[in-house]
C-alpha cells in the first residue's frame, strides 16, 4: 500500500477536520465592559455640556488628566539618566520599588518587614495584584471546601471576574445599606461570624469602590475580632492609599492594623491612582507570612506563577515611583500633589452637598455626599433616574447610580446638580 493510501485510511478513522472558518462559529459575543461603554458614549456625544462622571480616572478642574507635578520631575531625571537601560527586571521586579512600596503600606516600623516576613512581588497595577494573589490562593491556600472568596455587596465589578478566571467562586457578604446609603456594619459583622472557619474576605483597604463607604477605626477593630476568631483570611486591596483623605498613613490604617493584631492576610497595592500612573500599570503584592522562612517559600511560588504569565514586570513606571518613594524631597513633593488631587474631591463633595441642600432643596437626606469618602460616590438614586441622566442630560454615569466626583468641576457641578434635582423629583 502507497503512503498515500495508508494515509487516506488513517484519516477516515479520525473525526472531521475543522476549517478556520468553523473554528469559532460557538464563540459568544461579550458584551462591552460598562465603565468602557459610557466612556465611548461620552467621547461620541456632541452635547456641549454633557458630564462624564462615569470614569474612575482623577481630572482636574478642567476636566482634563493631571500629570503630578513630581511625576513631570521624575520623568525629567530618568530621561537623562545615561546609565539606564532595557533589559529585564528580576521576575518579582525593581527591588527598590518592592522594598518601597512595602514600607509605604505597611509602615516603616511594621513588625512583618523588620521579622522579614513579608513576600513583596512587583505586578501590573492593583489588578494584577489582585490577579496573582487570587492565583496563588487558588493553588496554595488550605480551603475549607470548595474555593470561595466572600466579596462586598457591592464591589468593583472585575473582582469577580478575576476569581471565576481561577477557579475561585465569588460569594456576595452584605456591605452597603441602600435605606442609609452607608455601611450595613451587623450584615457585615454577620457574614463572618456565620461563614466557615478560614474563609477568605477580601475587604477595601480604603476608599471601598463603587460606594465610598468605609468602615470607622472603631469598625474596623471589632471586624478584625472576628477574623481571628473565626481564622479567616483577609485579601486586601488598596488603591487608593493618600488618594482618599490625602492622608498616606490614615489610608493605610486598615491593613497596618490587621497586621499588627497577626490577622492573616495579603495586599494588592495600586500607584495608578495616586502617583495618577494609570496607564503605567505600576503595583504590588504583598504576602504576610508568619515566619520568614515561610515568606521565602510564599516568594517562590510567587515568582513561578509571575514567570509563567508575564515573565518580567514593566520597567519605566517603576523606576518613577522608586524615585518618589526613596527620595525624602520627592516624597514630600509627592505627598503634596496628593493633597491636591483629594482635596479638590473632598471640596467638590462639599460644593455639591451645598447646591442639592441649601440651594435647590433637593428631597431626601444628602449628608451621604460628604460622608463617604474617596473618588466613588453612590448617590442613592435607583436605575430609572440613572438612565434619565444619561438619555436626557447627557450626564453619564452607571445604573447603579455611582459617580465619580472627579468629573465634576467648577464648570459643571451646577448643571449636574439642577439635573440630579430634576431626576430624583422625576420632572426631567
Amino acid at each position: 500500500m502507497s503512503a498515500s493510501a495508508r494515509a487516506q485510511q488513517v484519516s477516515s478513522h479520525l473525526s472531521p477536520r475543522i476549517n478556520m472558518v468553523e473554528a469559532w462559529q460557538q464563540v459568544p459575543l461579550a458584551p462591552p465592559d460598562s465603565i468602557f461603554k459610557l466612556t465611548t458614549a461620552y467621547k461620541a456625544d456632541p452635547f456641549p455640556q454633557k458630564v462624564n462622571v462615569g470614569v474612575g480616572a482623577y481630572r482636574d478642574d478642567h476636566n482634563k488628566p493631571w500629570i503630578l507635578p513630581v511625576v513631570k520631575k521624575v520623568t525629567a531625571i530618568l530621561l537623562n539618566d545615561p546609565t539606564l537601560d532595557h533589559e529585564y527586571l528580576p521576575i518579582t521586579g525593581l527591588p527598590e520599588f518592592i522594598s518601597a512600596a512595602a514600607k509605604l503600606i505597611l509602615g516603616s516600623d511594621s513588625p512583618a518587614l523588620s521579622e522579614a516576613r513579608v513576600a513583596s512581588v512587583q505586578t501590573i497595577s492593583g489588578t494584577g495584584a489582585n490577579h496573582l494573589g487570587a492565583l496563588f490562593l487558588s493553588r496554595y491556600y488550605p480551603w475549607n471546601g470548595q474555593p470561595v472568596v466572600r466579596l462586598s455587596n457591592p464591589t468593583w465589578a472585575n473582582h469577580y471576574a478575576i476569581f471565576k478566571n481561577v477557579g475561585i467562586a465569588p460569594n456576595d457578604y452584605p456591605y452597603y445599606h441602600p435605606v442609609t446609603i452607608g455601611l450595613d456594619y451587623d450584615g457585615f459583622l454577620g457574614a463572618l461570624r456565620d461563614a466557615v472557619p478560614r474563609s477568605v474576605f477580601l475587604l477595601h483597604a480604603c476608599a471601598h469602590n463603587p460606594t465610598g463607604v468605609d468602615p470607622t477605626e472603631e469598625q474596623w477593630a471589632a471586624i478584625a475580632d472576628v477574623m481571628l476568631e473565626k481564622g479567616h483570611y483577609a485579601f486586601f486591596d488598596c488603591a487608593y492609599q493618600g488618594f482618599a483623605s490625602g492622608d498616606l498613613d490614615r489610608d493605610a490604617f486598615a491593613v497596618r492594623y490587621f497586621v499588627g493584631r497577626k490577622v492573616p492576610l495579603l495586599v494588592c497595592q495600586s500607584f495608578a491612582k495616586n502617583a495618577g500612573l494609570y496607564g503605567e500599570r505600576v503595583g504590588a503584592l504583598h504576602v504576610i507570612s508568619s515566619t520568614t522562612e515561610e515568606a521565602t517559600r510564599v516568594r517562590s511560588q510567587l515568582s513561578v506563577l509571575q514567570r509563567s504569565e508575564i515573565s518580567n514586570p514593566p520597567s519605566h513606571g517603576a523606576r518613577l515611583v522608586s524615585l518618589i518613594l526613596n527620595n525624602p524631597d520627592l516624597f514630600e513633593e509627592w505627598k503634596r500633589d496628593i493633597k491636591t488631587m483629594a482635596h479638590r474631591i473632598i471640596s467638590i463633595r462639599q460644593e455639591l452637598y451645598d447646591l442639592l441642600t441649601q440651594e435647590l432643596k433637593t428631597p431626601g437626606n444628602w449628608d451621604h455626599i460628604i460622608n463617604q469618602i474617596g473618588m466613588f460616590s453612590f448617590t442613592g438614586i435607583n436605575p430609572t433616574q440613572s438612565q434619565a441622566l444619561v438619555d436626557k442630560a447627557h450626564i453619564y454615569l452607571t445604573a447603579n447610580g455611582r459617580i465619580s466626583m472627579a468629573g465634576l468641576n467648577s464648570k459643571n457641578i451646577r448643571y449636574f446638580a439642577e439635573n440630579l434635582d430634576k431626576a430624583v423629583r422625576g420632572t426631567l
